[in-house]
């Protein structure tokens, strides 16, 4: 019992701690610059913690990766992949009615509520197969929704490439994920496992372009920074495919947080 008051007592404090660093960072974030502009006041700074994420990709994240690709046949990659998805519904369907978003909300319903049933808990992403796609969304998006601007361009250690408004966005998501809020606290770190097991799979399968990006560009701190930008101002409607984002592209962030919910 007093464990669980402690477990209760510890989200409320998640929770209010990422409202709290919600409000300070968006207030922080300024006015979103042109599609073809970058805003990076933090280069030198940025350029250290690009350095260490590289170097902690080449040397934990790329060889790990690596050995549960050749390890783990397809189909269970497949299963932890749909799993870990499943997993993404609640709070896209929280985000997607904070965005007013009610036709994405009622799909991304209506995909948890079939992959839970006829996919068996997730194990099959039958939603898909009956015509109801993926409709992923976050808080930075969001915020974005909301008028806050994108901010300066940040390279977090170990997360990698964003913007203060996306990095706001990733510690809300984080603290407020409804699984883990839900779950008591050994099926939240099994659901936070699946998930980094899913983000393992994903560097596995985009090997060869994230290690294009790291290991082949004159300046990879800038081709790692001027994809990230393009892309996920493609996916906020800020751009189209035109200004260098390809809709259909299967395009990876190279340092997309594993642990993101």
């Amino acid at each position: 019992m007093g464990q669980q008051k402690t477990s209760n007592a510890t989200r409320v404090a998640r929770v209010a701690l990422a409202a709290m660093a919600s409000g300070m960072l968006a207030a922080c974030a300024g006015p979103t610059p042109a599609p073809d502009q970058i805003n990076d006041p933090f280069e030198n700074t940025n350029r250290a913690f690009h350095a260490f994420n590289r170097g902690l990709d080449r040397a934990v994240v790329g060889p790990v990766a690596k050995g549960f690709g050749t390890v783990v046949p397809e189909p269970g990659k497949r299963i932890i992949g749909n799993f870990a998805n499943m997993l993404d519904l609640p709070g896209d369907i929280v985000n997607n009615v904070l965005q007013f978003n009610i036709d994405d909300a009622a799909t991304n319903t209506l995909r948890l509520a079939t992959n839970l049933t006829m996919g068996v808990g997730g194990i099959f992403d039958a939603a898909t197969a009956l015509g109801l796609p993926s409709q992923p969304t976050d808080f930075g998006e969001t915020l974005y929704v909301w008028g806050v601007g994108e901010g300066p361009y940040l390279e977090l250690p170990f997360t990698g490439p964003s913007t203060v408004r996306d990095a706001t966005g990733t510690l809300v998501d984080l603290a407020t994920n409804p699984v883990s809020l839900a779950l008591p606290s050994r099926e939240a770190t099994a659901a936070n496992a699946l998930k980094l097991l899913s983000r393992l799979r994903d560097r596995d399968r985009f090997a060869s372009s994230v290690e294009s990006i790291l290991y082949d560009s004159a300046d990879s701190y800038a081709q790692a920074r001027l994809i990230y930008l393009q892309n996920r101002r493609f996916q906020l409607g800020q751009t189209d495919a035109a200004a260098g984002t390809n809709p259909d592209s299967d395009f990876i962030d190279p340092y997309e947080d594993p642990y993101a919910q």
